[in-house]
Parts: structure tokens; sequence; C-alpha cells
């Protein structure tokens, strides 16, 4: 267990066999991805570069929690639900045996989104409008979506993956880089969501409702297993969530009831 866990944390810092040429390529992908899907919040980077710190904290410490936290307790509820039903019949109801599981991947990963936003709201005196509240929170999704974009493309461009392989099949080659896009832009409106319940007081309520919807974004890998969608519907599931939950935190954004950005 310790291995894995371990190996998993590392697998982001290492890629044997790819060229640092490539890595640059996956990063600056990754970068790409945030800046499209952060640039409406329109966070002030430059006046407020804490912000940046933010965004930094967010990638490393929910990298750590998926890897030390969430791993450890998705393989112990496997294990517990194995204690009451057998392999056959955890199978045969995968949609609802999935759902702890699934459950565990946005309650820690939320969580460990929302501490560098706790960070910097003490930082601020306590003191946040929901809307800078949401644009916190939205680096703060920012930070780590994009670390994660670019651990996936660095792993796509180390399984040998080629421009000839667009050629040869088509759009299904790049269903990897489409679920990354789509996928910062969920990391980057949940937690803005998250950030803004936080400063209208409402943080756990919020929190609540940004874990589970980061449980049914990922609840698409067991509609894949099950039968259920196909691998391109399921990114097209990913993409339409990720949309509508934009549409929500970014009418929050820019919405005239919520006041001024900053106080």
């Amino acid at each position: 267990m310790l291995s894995q866990m371990v190996g998993f944390f590392t697998s982001a810092f290492s890629f044997p066999g790819l060229s640092w040429t490539l890595v640059l390529v996956a990063i600056a992908i990754g970068i790409v991805f945030g800046a499209v899907w952060l640039t409406p919040y329109l966070p002030p980077l430059v006046k407020r570069p804490g912000l940046l710190v933010v965004g930094l904290v967010s990638a490393i410490l929910t990298w750590t929690a998926i890897a030390f936290v969430q791993i450890p307790l998705q393989f112990w509820t496997g294990q517990a639900l194995l204690r009451f039903w057998s392999q056959a019949t955890l199978a045969k109801w995968l949609l609802l045996a999935g759902i702890p599981q699934i459950l565990l991947s946005g309650l820690v990963q939320e969580a460990a989104k929302l501490v560098p936003v706790v960070w910097y709201w003490w930082r601020n005196n306590w003191s946040f409008t929901p809307k800078f509240g949401l644009i916190v929170g939205a680096v703060s999704g920012a930070g780590f979506g994009v670390f994660e974009a670019v651990w996936v493309h660095n792993t796509i461009l180390a399984s040998g993956w080629t421009w000839a392989a667009v050629e040869t099949g088509g759009v299904l080659a790049l269903l990897g880089f489409w679920e990354r896009f789509f996928s910062v832009a969920f990391h980057i409106a949940a937690s803005a969501l998250a950030g803004y319940g936080l400063a209208k007081r409402l943080g756990w309520q919020f929190y609540l409702i940004a874990s589970v919807l980061h449980g049914l974004t990922n609840y698409g890998v067991i509609l894949l297993q099950a039968g259920v969608l196909t691998s391109i519907q399921v990114e097209i599931y990913i993409a339409v969530l990720a949309v509508a939950i934009t549409a929500v935190a970014l009418w929050l954004r820019w919405r005239s009831a919520d006041g001024p950005v900053e106080s």
C-alpha cells in the first residue's frame, strides 16, 4: 500500500524516456487549458500575488492528499464492501457499489483545494466578499487542475502518442486531451463555488456541494465500466457537466447582487 501511494505521488515528477521537449509541451498545454478557463473569472493575479501561492499550494497539497489520503481510503472502502458482498455481486451492482469510492474522491480533493483558500481568507482577516472568495477558489482549482493536466499529458506522451496517432485513430486519439480540457474547467468552477460559499459563511454546505459535483463528474468512470456509456459518451458527459458548473460559477462571479469583487 505504501509503495503504491509513494509510486503514485512520484509519478507526477518523473517520466522515464520522455524528453524535456515533450515535458515542456505537456506543461504548455496544461497552462493554456488553465488560462482559457480561468481568464473569465478575471483574478487580480498582479495586484494580489498571494493568489499565485494559493494555486501552487493547491496543486501540491491536493496531489499529496490523493496519494496519501484518497488512495488508502478508497482501498479500505473496497475491502469493507468485500467483507459483506462477493466480487461478483459488487460487479453486478457496480452502479451502486462504486458510489462510496467516487464520493471519497470528491470529498478529499475538494477539501484539499479549499485549504489554501481558507489560509488566504485568514491572511485577509477573515474578510472576503463573496465574489473574491469565488475568485480565490477558482485560482485554487486552476492550480490543481493544471498540475493534474500536465501529469495526464505527460502520461499520454510517454505512452508513445504522436500526431500519427491522430491521423490513424482520428478523434479517439485526442480524448485524453479533450478530457483534461474540461476537467480543468470543472476543477476551477467547483473550487470557485466552494470559495464563494466560504465567503458567504456557508463553507461546509458549499464544500459538500462541490464534493458531490466532483463525485458526479467522476461517476462517468463507473458508467463506462458498467457499459452504460461509451468512451466518447463519457467525455461528452464530463464536458456537459463542466460547462454547466462553470456557467453557474461565472454567473455568480458577474452578477451584481453580490456587490464588488473586493470590499
